[in-house]
């Protein structure tokens, strides 16, 4: 079943919302300001966000831009702001959608369906990652070298998926703990080293001649690259 995150301080429309998403399958999570959200997210597996703007605490583009800072959930805003501008702003700080109030449920629900679908689309489009001799199985959450299971945590299955997904990108210390951890990086804290230590370390001993994790000295980490 498919979870959905309401952050909406109208009670009656928080209300609403939930009972016909209950009514159409979905398991339904309910908060009424900006508050928790980011603990909310970090605590339970949400496949999609609806979010109202005007929150008590916390504004609802405060939130959304929080949220974009670690995931990357389908976000649906609600506001009974309308003008075009406003849209524009809103989706460029994250939003994957856009609904006026007042605004009919049935439409809400084909919004959800069809966010929901991009993501199944954009996950089942790449179920497997590869590079070289090491194969990611995403879906399973299985990791292979040269055809050999390698053991690995949460975290390092995280990490390894992350660098194999954007095998281009460098990583900051910094992004890769927030993007794993789900929560601020701290200079002093030793936790992402000692994890890709121990990644390194799981990897030579199935493929001791080879490097798969490269460090860029005063950034951060990439896949590695050979040099030619």
């Amino acid at each position: 079943m498919q979870r959905i995150l309401i952050v909406e301080d109208d009670l009656e429309i928080n209300g609403l919302l939930a009972g016909f998403l209950k009514d159409n399958g979905y398991e339904v999570f309910c908060h009424y300001d900006g508050l928790h959200v980011l603990d909310c997210l970090r605590e339970n597996r949400i496949d999609l966000l609806i979010l109202d703007l005007m929150l008590p605490y916390k504004s609802g583009d405060i939130v959304l831009s929080d949220i974009r800072k670690y995931f990357t959930i389908p976000v649906i805003v609600i506001s009974a702001k309308e003008t075009t501008q406003n849209k524009i702003d809103l989706l460029r700080l994250g939003a994957d959608d856009y609904i006026t109030k007042p605004f009919d449920m049935e439409e809400v629900l084909a919004r959800i369906e069809s966010n929901l679908r991009r993501v199944l689309f954009q996950d089942s489009s790449q179920v497997v990652l590869q590079y070289e001799d090491l194969v990611l199985d995403v879906d399973k959450n299985t990791a292979f070298v040269r055809g050999m299971e390698l053991s690995l945590t949460a975290k390092e299955f995280s990490i390894l998926e992350l660098l194999m997904k954007y095998p281009d990108k460098v990583f900051s210390k910094a992004n890769l703990f927030q993007s794993v951890w789900g929560m601020e990086y701290g200079t002093e804290d030793n936790t992402l080293n000692v994890h890709i230590s121990n990644l390194r370390n799981k990897l030579k001993s199935f493929c001791p001649e080879k490097e798969f994790i490269d460090t860029v000295w005063g950034i951060g980490y990439r896949l590695h690259r050979a040099k030619g």
